[in-house]
């Protein structure tokens, strides 16, 4: 039977959870609740109680009783939360994750999910869920439903909403429990590839021929939620490798733009030892929304109107030569196999002769630092006489992935 875990704070939502577990039984589920509240003692209804979290989460209940520090109370049982349902998951014991609540429940709930792995069902209702979700989701396959009341008991709206939610993660849950037990079809190594519209022809090649070389290719779109899902996927061991062909979200981290991927990226691979392919994909472009909402203290730059939502500023030669530092920093510290490969006569759609990006002066900066950051170490760099999208560099980023990867295996055989 589908087992689905239940998480929240009893002392102030032990009604509304009890009314989830009576209904998910309904559902043909069991249950599993545990219980976040700091100053909750279960309210009869837990399976887990709250000390049992906050051991989880590295602290003594009692002593966060008594600091008396909400902000801080809440980190750890968020904390001890998500250790308490990763386990359970990896342990194959429980099927699904279901939670509602405010923001400080919402929050709690949230870090337990985005510890999930991808695909386990995960259904938050929350008030927090018509705003910015982005605390709330991370890069995790979290399904949202906004509460429209407040959650405070059970009343004509709640029931609705609420009951909408138990059918769902029910139904998710009995699902992911009936495919655990059905023979795992043939399975194919993946790999990451990063992706923006200035760089798809170069990106579609290079899928191609990976398919062609017997992988299965996952594309992942720049856009800074995008490069961090795919990091998160090679640190939780999804990935055979990674071909970075579109690095554009470190240009947005450095300048300000609107699709960072923060200050660790293109760091994951690297950590993990995955082998991976890096080039310099659309790193003369940081993007902004409508054209109105270019700062003012961009006024002077060149800017291009991709689409009516989206603005582009072409990187400086100084920026240019400042991401080529980092990028060799970043590469060089890698603890497995990359290799760096540049498209000399362009790094994006938008970057070629005659087009309104093209500034050969910035790209030979950004790849001097890159060759000067990599020399004298075990990196290979490689110029390619093209542009980023023209016939045969994404086949040629393939091939060398590939190379990459089965060098790597034939070293752990022998």
């Amino acid at each position: 039977m589908a087992r689905v875990v239940l998480l929240g704070t009893f002392d102030t939502k032990g009604e509304e959870y009890a009314w989830l577990r009576d209904r998910l039984r309904e559902e043909g589920c069991e249950t599993l609740l545990i219980d976040a509240g700091v100053f909750s003692d279960g309210n009869g209804i837990a399976d887990i109680l709250p000390a049992e979290v906050a051991a989880a989460g590295g602290a003594d209940l009692e002593e966060l009783r008594a600091a008396r520090d909400r902000g801080a109370s809440m980190g750890v049982m968020a904390r001890g939360g998500a250790a308490l349902v990763k386990r359970l998951v990896d342990e194959g014991t429980v099927h699904g994750f279901l939670a509602i609540g405010g923001s400080g429940g919402s929050s709690v709930a949230a870090q337990a999910m985005q510890a999930m792995p991808v695909g386990t069902p995960k259904v938050l209702v929350s008030t927090m869920a018509a705003g910015d979700v982005s605390p709330y989701v991370g890069v995790a396959d979290v399904t949202l439903m906004y509460s429209v009341v407040d959650v405070a008991g059970i009343n004509s709206i709640s029931r609705r909403v609420f009951g909408n939610a138990v059918a769902a993660i029910a139904g998710m849950a009995q699902h992911y429990e009936a495919s655990a037990s059905e023979p795992a079809a043939d399975e194919k190594p993946l790999i990451g590839a990063t992706m923006f519209g200035v760089t798809t022809p170069a990106v579609t090649e290079a899928r191609e021929r990976l398919e062609e070389l017997g992988y299965e290719v996952l594309v992942f779109h720049a856009t800074g939620a995008g490069g961090k899902a795919m990091e998160a996927l090679a640190e939780a061991g999804f990935l055979a490798g990674i071909l970075d062909l579109t690095t554009t979200e470190l240009a947005d981290d450095l300048v300000g733009g609107v699709l960072s991927a923060g200050p660790h990226r293109l760091e994951a691979a690297g950590r993990v030892g995955l082998p991976h392919v890096v080039s310099v994909g659309a790193l003369d472009m940081v993007n902004f929304g409508p054209e109105d909402t270019v700062p003012a203290k961009f006024a002077d730059r060149l800017t291009y109107v991709h689409n009516p939502t989206v603005t582009l500023m072409r990187t400086t030669r100084e920026e240019m030569a400042q991401l080529g530092r980092s990028i060799a920093t970043k590469v060089s510290a890698a603890t497995g196999p990359v290799a760096v490969l540049l498209p000399t006569r362009g790094v994006s759609a938008i970057d070629v002769d005659g087009a309104p990006f093209r500034d050969a002066e910035a790209d030979a900066a950004l790849f001097a630092e890159i060759h000067g950051g990599l020399d004298g170490t075990a990196v290979p760099v490689t110029d390619v006489d093209c542009a980023i999208n023209d016939a045969g560099f994404g086949r040629q980023m393939a091939d060398t992935l590939h190379s990459l990867i089965t060098s790597t295996s034939t070293t752990g055989k022998d």
